[in-house]
């Protein structure tokens, strides 16, 4: 069985506990950060980590097999 391919933009997005879940960052968090933007409460949520839904953990698994 040949080797397989990490997808390269998701190895940057997601990383695997030990337990097996998938974790990823919020989303929302690029720009509009000050003024007019988010408020100070939601940002700070926005820089907690999260964990993949469990509909989405099986596509993500195979796109990071050896991590």
């Amino acid at each position: 069985m040949p080797k397989l391919k990490t997808h390269s933009g998701a190895k940057k997005r997601f990383s695997m506990t030990k337990n097996g879940k998938v974790k990823r960052a919020h989303a929302y968090k690029s720009h509009l950060l000050n003024g007019h933007g988010k408020t100070t409460k939601r940002k700070r949520g926005l820089r907690k980590g999260a964990y993949a839904d469990k509909t989405n953990v099986a596509a993500i698994k195979k796109l990071i097999p050896y991590k």
